[in-house]
């Protein structure tokens, strides 16, 4: 495939039975992901609850900094396993959930889902970064990106099938199958030094207190934000993705109000933008690597702001092409963001510290999202979504602006390339 590096990714051992084991459990994850709202709606009759099934996975997410201490202390494959093995032997449990009495026991599971699933980003970055070329992060983070995007396109209908047919029960033991099987996968990986962290230093050697093995819990968990923020290069990427993601929380809050105040369309037709959405995702995923390696990162961070930016624009013109059109560039620009600050983290931060970094800065891009989400779910009820879509636009086109004439900092690898 030439200079766009899906090839060399897909014909590397690990990268390949990494990105097999992200649409496995990833096709479990998402049909999960739906069917649980649904399922607690309809034990219980009540939309707040069925919404906070959403918070009860997304909710360990804060925790991000201590679980990423976890993922640099121990065998970051070994967890990754323990982590898919958890949950394929705990959600069998839910085929107990059959009254509203026995919901709890759903939104406990989800909550341990959610801890794996925050482990398993941390320990995935770290693991990714040591096992793949450094040469391919970038085309690797696109790839995983388009086989979750390609999973959220698919896993939800089948989902929706199998609990309408045999009830919620019967995904949850679809998603423990696919758990088991990605466990397995994982476990195929072939990875050196695993735990560098286990390695004690050098007699006489001088060592950091924070990222000592023997150092505190609270100083090891404090390390990740101190990589972020003492970055030159990491530091305005982290920033503007959590900035992005607010801005998309917005977005996504007032989805509903675009198809029924703008389109006058009902509001099953936000499944068709989330559609167009998720296939500017797949689109955006397959061509990151090779961008990334012709575009400085800021450039390319920016140039996917201004295409969310842009997209979020669209939705506001009473037109359904440009709505989908819109949706489009927003599924588009959105991962290509995402991609830059997590390759960069691999490739900046040192492998001893790689898990921590990452599962901190997922915490400061995504819990900005969580609390947009609220926060445009009362702003749709006061402004009027023609004049706040614009104002989205006009903040993110003021983010990519900022990121290309911000002074830069100098890209360096943490690893030579293999």
């Amino acid at each position: 495939m030439g200079d766009w590096g899906s090839g060399r990714v897909l014909r590397d051992r690990n990268a390949g039975l990494y990105l097999l084991g992200v649409v496995v459990s990833g096709f479990g994850t998402t049909a999960m992901w739906l069917v649980a709202g649904i399922w607690v709606k309809s034990l219980t009759g009540s939309d707040s609850l069925a919404a906070l099934t959403v918070f009860a996975m997304w909710a360990p997410v804060l925790a991000g900094p201590v679980l990423g201490v976890l993922a640099d202390r121990l065998p970051r494959r070994p967890l990754l396993v323990a982590a898919c093995l958890v949950m394929a032997v705990l959600l069998p449990a839910l085929c107990l959930v059959d009254s509203a009495g026995r919901v709890w026991l759903l939104f406990a599971v989800l909550l341990v889902y959610g801890i794996c699933g925050t482990l398993h980003e941390a320990a995935e970055a770290a693991l990714v970064a040591r096992a793949v070329d450094v040469r391919l992060l970038g085309d690797f983070n696109g790839l995983r990106m388009t086989a979750g995007e390609s999973m959220k396109l698919l896993a939800p209908l089948a989902g929706a099938a199998l609990f309408t047919r045999f009830g919620g029960a019967s995904v949850a033991l679809l998603d423990a199958v696919t758990f088991a099987l990605a466990a397995g996968l994982f476990v195929l990986l072939r990875v050196d030094r695993d735990a560098p962290e286990r390695t004690a230093p050098r007699t006489g050697s001088r060592t950091d207190p924070r990222t000592d093995p023997r150092a505190g819990g609270f100083a090891r968990a404090l390390e990740g934000g101190r990589q972020l923020w003492g970055s030159p290069v990491l530091r305005p990427l982290v920033s503007a993705a959590a900035a992005v993601m607010f801005l998309a929380g917005i977005n996504g809050a007032v989805v509903y109000a675009v198809a029924d105040d703008v389109l006058g369309r009902p509001a099953a037709y936000v499944g068709v933008l989330y559609a167009v959405q998720g296939a500017g995702s797949v689109l955006s995923g397959l061509v990151a690597g090779p961008l990334l390696r012709r575009m400085p990162v800021r450039v390319f961070t920016a140039a996917g702001t201004a295409l969310f930016a842009l997209g979020c624009g669209g939705r506001a013109l009473p037109y359904e092409a440009a709505a989908l059109a819109g949706s489009a560039l927003i599924g588009a620009g959105l991962p290509c963001v995402l991609i830059a600050a997590l390759t960069t983290v691999q490739r900046e931060v040192p492998d001893s510290v790689v898990g921590r970094t990452a599962a901190t800065a997922n915490t400061l891009v995504f819990v900005p999202n969580a609390l947009a989400l609220a926060l445009g779910a009362g702003l749709v009820a006061l402004v009027d979504v023609t004049l706040l879509l614009p104002a989205l636009t006009a903040a993110g086109l003021a983010v990519s602006l900022l990121l290309v004439t911000a002074p830069v900092g100098t890209v360096t690898s943490r690893r030579a390339p293999a």
